[in-house]
């Protein structure tokens, strides 16, 4: 998602009632299980471990439930199931280009839900390779400074700390790295006092899609629906969203 929408996106996910709770720790607990799979259990030596484990940790993941994530991507669990990694590609109302990384363990079901919310949404699937094109992946580094911090100080100490762009979005900053880069970043910001909301390596499109308030409020309603399905890790757009409609939705 673009420009604001990063911060609805991280506010919807805070918020929420218990099982929305839930879900999203499902999912941060394959991810942590994922991470720990391809590359080990030690954060010290597995730069994925430790950005799914800052993500845990930033929506108070309890300690006991990321450990066992640990455990089983490095088999010292028998009841880790086997999970495959893929990404879809479509378009919902109003052109807008969409990205959704799931892990599943049955394509088939993950393939027919997709689909079905997008078909539902007035949206379709779309080649792979169609709509991927038109994202990056770019580390992303979320900062709401103080009431008393200026914001424009704030992006000049991310430059500092090694970002590669800032934008500042209603006195908040989002902070754009190489993908390499973003937990040097994040710690550079932390050590220099700077309050980080989110880091994470997201797709970020390269342009954006302007939307009416009326496909504006289609497209959030098709994330949400495709944020809530079990196999969905992450959803991705390249609509440029109302401020308008992004306050009516995130209230």
């Amino acid at each position: 998602m673009g420009g604001h929408s990063h911060w609805s996106q991280v506010k919807r996910q805070k918020g929420g009632n218990d099982a929305k709770r839930g879900q999203v720790f499902t999912k941060l607990g394959r991810e942590v299980m994922i991470a720990a799979r391809e590359g080990g259990g030690d954060p010290a030596m597995n730069s994925r471990l430790r950005l799914a484990l800052l993500k845990a940790r930033e929506f108070n993941m309890p300690a006991d439930t990321i450990d066992r994530a640990i455990k089983r991507g490095t088999g010292k669990l028998d009841d880790a199931k086997a999970l495959v990694e893929a990404t879809f590609e479509g378009y919902g109302p109003g052109g807008v280009a969409i990205l959704v990384d799931t892990l599943s363990d049955n394509r088939n079901r993950t393939v027919s839900d997709i689909r079905m919310a997008f078909s539902r949404a007035g949206g379709s699937l779309a080649e792979s390779g169609s709509v991927a094109w038109q994202f990056e992946s770019r580390g992303l580094v979320l900062v709401e400074p103080p009431a008393d911090a200026d914001p424009e100080e704030v992006a000049l100490t991310a430059i500092d700390a090694g970002a590669e762009d800032v934008k500042i979005e209603e006195g908040r900053v989002e902070v754009y790295t190489a993908p390499t880069d973003v937990e040097k970043v994040r710690r550079s910001l932390e050590e220099m006092g700077v309050p980080v909301a989110s880091a994470e390596v997201a797709k970020v499109a390269k342009s954006t899609i302007a939307l009416d308030e009326k496909q504006a409020g289609q497209v959030l309603k098709l994330l949400d629906t495709l944020e809530s399905l079990d196999d969905v890790q992450r959803v991705y757009s390249n609509g440029d969203f109302p401020d308008s409609v992004l306050l009516e939705y995130a209230g």
